[in-house]
């Protein structure tokens, strides 16, 4: 399997995807909002863009859409309930359900509300397994639930799915957001050595050519996969000090959101 990122450059920093079967070139293309660069990128490595994959409803997501369609005649896939919200949805996706790619490439859909209430993240089949993970995850975050979203579902979202996928599931976010989440992360946990290293990389990094996590790397720098981490609890207290003694992670996890909207 073929995972092309394609950096828009866009205000939004979004990320597109091209998901690819190296047998026979045919392609998935998943919130190519940029389109253009997503034909081109197909055209010019001889890729066939067979179906449109949209993580959610968002305007930054599914822009690219009719352009797409047009110029490949593709198939427009998303959650089975966002069909009142993306228009032409050709297959409605529930958990479970799996999208292939040409002969080899098999993605499994996964339900994951929480920045929205109609979100797939996409698992791939494959030896070393790839998240691609709209807006639910982000590399060192989690998506915002300001649109539609609820901040309780994507708790649990990430408590019941993310955290227990495979350590070296590659992690391939819907935007480039790394280094001002790590910035929130060591407000955080001042004394995270990791994320301070990686802040100092991804601070000069080349978007074009962006790190790609994964989820071992994510739950050291992560403060959304570090619910019951001292440090982190202490920090909390000190904006909400009636929080109880021993926190449950579904309070964290809230308080940690609604800190980070206004951060």
């Amino acid at each position: 399997m073929i995972v092309e990122q394609i950096w828009t450059g866009n205000a939004y920093r979004n990320f597109n995807y091209l998901i690819v079967c190296p047998e026979t070139g045919e392609a998935l293309a998943i919130d190519p909002l940029d389109h253009k660069k997503c034909l081109a990128v197909a055209k010019e490595k001889g890729w066939t863009i067979r179906q449109v994959l949209n993580t959610h409803e968002h305007g930054d997501h599914i822009g690219g859409n009719k352009p797409v369609i047009a110029a490949t005649d593709a198939k427009l896939l998303a959650h089975r309930n966002a069909r009142d919200k993306i228009p032409g949805i050709d297959r409605g996706l529930s958990a479970g359900d799996i999208i292939k790619v040409g002969k080899t490439v098999e993605i499994e859909a996964l339900d994951t509300p929480g920045h929205t209430m109609s979100h797939v993240c996409l698992l791939s089949h494959t030896d070393q397994p790839a998240l691609i993970c709209g807006d639910t995850l982000f590399n060192a975050g989690a998506g915002n639930c300001h649109n539609g979203g609820h901040p309780n579902e994507l708790y649990d979202t990430f408590a019941n799915q993310i955290s227990k996928l495979a350590d070296n599931t590659l992690v391939y976010p819907g935007h480039e957001y790394l280094a001002n989440n790590l910035q929130f992360t060591l407000d955080r946990e001042p004394d995270n050595a990791r994320a301070k290293t990686l802040l100092a990389e991804a601070e000069t990094q080349d978007p074009e050519k962006a790190l790609v996590t994964t989820l071992a790397l994510e739950k050291e720098i992560n403060t959304f996969l570090r619910l019951r981490n001292p440090g982190v609890i202490a920090r909390i207290r000190e904006s909400f000090p009636d929080l109880p003694d021993a926190p449950d992670p579904r309070t964290v996890f809230v308080k940690l959101r609604e800190l980070r909207n206004s951060w």
